[in-house]
């Protein structure tokens, strides 16, 4: 198992790019995967097949390049360089990578209006991305190696991928509906009698 870890590593470095984007796409993937088995029902393999497919045509690609090119612009790991990273990417990048979101899993799913998500639900997920990222980009920026950083948003995307998955399932973009669903869905197992 640690050769086999070894050689990730060693791959990742020669490879960065391509490997990110792997990575990155695989981890988003099976936060939508994560999202439909806690919803219950069968899986919905065409959806994940649409998440995977913005995943790897936008989200890591961009990624990769916008970690690369805030690092370029405010290199370092001091504390004023890793604020200012930090500012940049909520509030330049969180809107472009929300966007292209919503945007293109309207395109996907073939819907009328292809802003029909993006409208009501982008400031609220923007909102509650603000609870959660700007903490996951400190670390990355203080901490983690410039080739890993994609891997690690992926990593730590993986959580948030499932709470925008079920967001753009039928969510409101809120913390609160992905909690209350949460709650109800926990309260309806436990209070059902058990199967004969």
């Amino acid at each position: 198992m640690a050769g086999w870890w070894r050689e990730l590593l060693r791959t990742v470095r020669r490879y960065p790019w391509p490997m990110n984007v792997l990575l990155y796409a695989a981890l988003f993937s099976a936060g939508d995967a994560l999202q439909q088995r806690l919803r219950g029902g069968p899986a919905d393999w065409r959806q994940t097949r649409h998440v995977a497919t913005v995943a790897m045509a936008f989200h890591a690609n961009f990624n990769y390049v916008w970690l690369r090119l805030l690092e370029r612009a405010l290199p370092g790991r001091a504390p004023r360089a890793v604020v200012a990273k930090v500012l940049c990417d909520q509030a330049f990048g969180g809107p472009v990578y929300l966007s292209a979101f919503y945007f293109s899993m309207s395109i996907l799913q073939e819907k009328d209006d292809i802003f029909l998500d993006l409208r009501p639900k982008f400031w609220n997920t923007y909102k509650s991305g603000l609870m959660y990222w700007p903490f996951v980009q400190l670390t990355n920026f203080s901490l983690v190696p410039v080739h890993w950083r994609t891997a690690f948003t992926g990593l730590c995307g993986f959580l948030w991928a499932t709470f925008l998955c079920f967001s753009q399932q039928g969510g409101d973009g809120t913390l609160k509906s992905a909690f209350t669903f949460l709650y109800i869905k926990g309260t309806n197992e436990v209070e059902r009698p058990p199967e004969k």
